[in-house]
């Protein structure tokens, strides 16, 4: 356990010895109060992580002290001494935001397993809250990478569409970060401080699939031995994320509409209607409108999940997105790994600009993941690239390859290193593994004027 900051407040100074023995013992830095006034005071100077304060003052009482704190100090859990008569007060002040209580006279192994606590719940808490702020940076909108028209219009939609309460439909083929869209949505909402519960539709039969989202009661069926939680009672004032929903049975996409239309549930093999706060979210990579033409998806169904619906385009039509993706993974990966791969040369940039990606965004992150781990060189070399990436070299293109000319590729990497680099030139070429005369040359060749920057 840390060394925390703890403040004890009694006006028995036989009692405040033995806490400060006992805290200091600890490891703890003790600072000690005789009267409410003073402990009050004491908080508008120091932030303390526990406090420990008798109800009984002679000037105010502990929930007094406890109410200061809360304003003044609200991360400190307080813990509330109380005497046999006053038990009454003590659970007036759990009520009001008290840690705990702890009844006089009280056993020391009592108060140590009991600050403990306090200060494991506010480490617990301090966690969650940057685990939060983490999950938050990690889905702002600006870190969903890609610069083309298709992405930038899908941006536009994200943006608009996260701050209400519509159902989104995302469609796309695997791998084009479906779920990344959904979790953006979520962590833009104002359900951002709720849960986020994602269930992939196709990876469980039916059964188990309607007992995951709506829960079962117990005996509902062999094996339900107690009552189980469905994922839309559990994502209660957040988010429930529906992958694959275009796989659902007819029996669960009846269940779904009715979450839709009236907000409620009813567990397997239960009775009650209960009431839920969700909002939904739902991702295929069929098309969903063809599925309802051939009666293999329910039209009303679809209307309510398509309220707003987000296309997620293939990474082979959206090819101007390659580098800046691939420059993405390397910072990912270096950082991850602390090696230093500072840059992508122009040979393997051209193959991963000329490939399929049949696999879309993900495959190109694993390619980057593998291609960090092996190589060997500050410079990401085409050999360090998968050997599926390498066989345009050979004469043998990928399937539905998107070959551009090396002079095209050369042309948007090389405008790609300036936008970065933001003009400075000796930077840009430094990233391209080059000299600043050759940059200049390459510059000439392709017309791009080098305006401003520094060198």
């Amino acid at each position: 356990m840390e060394a925390a900051k703890i403040l004890v407040v009694d006006d028995d100074p036989d009692i405040v010895a033995v806490l400060d023995e006992l805290l200091g013992k600890e490891g703890h830095q003790v600072t000690t109060c005789s009267t409410g006034a003073d402990a009050i005071a004491t908080g508008r100077d120091q932030q303390f992580d526990v406090v420990v304060a008798d109800i009984r003052l002679p000037d105010v009482d502990g929930l007094a002290v406890l109410r200061a704190y809360q304003e003044a100090s609200p991360d400190a859990a307080v813990i509330v001494t109380t005497a046999f008569g006053t038990v009454e007060t003590a659970i007036q002040a759990i009520k009001t935001g008290a840690y705990d209580y702890i009844p006089k006279p009280f056993k020391l192994d009592e108060v140590r397993i009991v600050v403990r606590r306090a200060l494991e719940r506010k480490r617990l808490l301090q966690e969650n809250r940057r685990y939060r702020q983490e999950l938050r940076g990690k889905y702002r909108l600006e870190n969903v990478v890609g610069a083309s028209g298709p992405m930038l219009e899908t941006f536009k939609t994200v943006a608009r569409v996260a701050p209400t309460k519509s159902t989104v439909l995302i469609e796309g083929e695997s791998g084009t970060g479906k779920e990344l869209i959904a979790r953006t949505i979520h962590y833009n909402s104002d359900r951002a401080q709720g849960p986020f519960v994602a269930v992939d539709c196709a990876a469980l039969p039916e059964t188990l699939l309607e007992s995951e989202l709506f829960g079962h009661e117990r005996g509902a069926f062999t094996g339900a031995t107690g009552l189980k939680r469905g994922l839309f009672e559990v994502a209660r004032g957040g988010t429930c994320f529906l992958d694959e929903i275009g796989d659902v049975s007819p029996a669960v996409q009846s269940r779904l509409l009715r979450v839709l239309q009236e907000h409620e549930i009813k567990r397997v093999g239960g009775t009650d209607a209960i009431k839920v706060d969700v909002r939904v979210l739902a991702a295929t990579n069929q098309h969903l409108e063809a599925l309802v033409k051939s009666h293999k998806f329910r039209e009303d169904l679809y209307y309510r999940l398509s309220v707003v619906a987000i296309t997620l385009p293939p990474l082979r039509e959206r090819v101007d997105d390659i580098p800046l993706l691939a420059e993405f993974f390397l910072r990912k990966f270096t950082q991850a790994s602390g090696k230093r791969v500072e840059r992508i040369a122009p040979e393997a940039l051209a193959l991963l600009t000329a490939y399929s990606w049949p696999g879309n965004v993900r495959e190109l992150e694993h390619a980057i993941e593998r291609a960090v781990i092996l190589t060997q060189n500050p410079t990401l070399l085409a050999a360090d690239l998968p050997p599926e990436l390498q066989a345009p070299i050979g004469g043998k293109p990928a399937r539905d390859a998107q070959v551009l000319p090396l002079r095209e590729v050369e042309r948007r990497h090389l405008l790609f290193a300036l936008e970065r680099a933001k003009g400075n030139r000796k930077r840009a070429a430094e990233w391209l593994g080059v000299t600043r005369r050759t940059l200049y040359r390459m510059a000439a060749r392709h017309g791009i004027k080098l305006v401003g920057g520094e060198d």
